[in-house]
């Protein structure tokens, strides 16, 4: 169940869609038969590891 707790939302200021990342998550999430936020939610993860590993 998605409840406030677990949902996150984002926003893609100006600056950054040129990069257009929605398109570039969707053909990959395509691609690779994920789907975005299984895509988004990863990235994430990898990203806290590997700040919270320059820590140690």
């Amino acid at each position: 169940m998605v409840t406030r707790s677990n949902a996150l939302s984002i926003y893609i200021p100006k600056r950054k869609a040129e990069h257009r990342p929605i398109e570039r998550l969707t053909q990959l999430a395509e691609r690779e038969d994920r789907s975005i936020n299984y895509l988004i939610v990863d990235a994430i993860l990898q990203f806290l590891d590997r700040e919270e590993a320059k820590d140690s």
